[in-house]
């Protein structure tokens, strides 16, 4: 690796460590994945089965972008071709079976303004997408840090099979957002499953996840006292406009 891969390595396994920590609840054993870009035409992505609190550097597979990508307009796709695929894409041959999320990895990184990408299963987070109020948690804000480090919204897709099928539903549900906000999604919410936050550097990947964390805690709380009360539309895009905010972003690293 370039001096700059192996910067990159390093900001990865340090992320993967921060967000695999037991006390943060955010995933336990082999779950979640971790994944940053390269360069165009390769990323790295945790391996399948490696638990992120103690991922090496021999858990992360450099992957090419293009027979991965190519999968989500392949109709024929089957387990067999994925299993094959996933192999395929890796740089060196002798690395180990990358996650069966790469493909979703892929689409997020291939995004203008997405270099890392971390997925998590936060307790927290899941007890709401776990239960009928999914909706209200990803489509409404509760507070102004929310609106800050999380967006006026979140992308929320249903459960679907790991792999090819949620990758292409996570890319459906990342496309119509775009069209009708017009700005990059900082939360991939995934029903009776876990979340993914695409951002720019691993500071924003932190802070959306952490974030999203706390509005489930709050939101959770507030409903066993007969809420959520939630911001008002107009106050929402108001917080998400204003310049200080922005000033905020930028201080914090997002």
């Amino acid at each position: 690796m370039s001096a700059a891969d192996n910067n990159t390595c390093e900001m990865l396994m340090q992320l993967s460590h921060d967000l695999g920590r037991e006390d943060r609840r955010l995933a336990i054993l082999g779950e979640g994945n971790t994944s940053a870009r390269l360069s165009i035409e390769t990323f790295l992505v945790k391996a399948s089965g490696s638990s992120l609190g103690t991922l090496k550097e021999q858990d992360l597979v450099e992957c090419r972008f293009e027979p991965l990508l190519d999968l989500l307009d392949d109709q024929s796709a089957n387990d067999e071709s994925v299993g094959k695929a996933l192999l395929a894409s890796r740089v060196d041959q002798t690395s180990k079976r990358p996650s069966v999320e790469a493909m979703a990895h892929a689409f997020l990184l291939a995004q203008e303004g997405v270099n890392v990408v971390g997925h998590t299963h936060p307790i927290a987070v899941n007890q709401i997408l776990c239960s009928p109020r999914a909706a209200d948690f990803a489509t409404k804000r509760t507070f102004p840090d929310e609106i800050v480090c999380c967006g006026v919204r979140s992308v929320l897709v249903p459960y679907v099979d790991p792999g090819l099928t949620l990758a292409r539903t996570i890319r459906d549900g990342w496309n119509r957002h775009m069209s009708e906000f017009g700005q990059l999604p900082r939360i991939v919410l995934l029903q009776n499953h876990g979340l993914f936050a695409p951002a720019a550097n691993a500071a924003g990947v932190m802070a959306a996840t952490l974030m999203a964390v706390k509005a489930a805690e709050i939101f959770v709380g507030a409903a066993a006292l007969g809420g959520p009360v939630f911001l008002p539309e107009g106050q929402v895009s108001r917080i998400e406009s204003r310049p200080d905010e922005h000033h905020r972003r930028k201080a914090l690293n997002l």
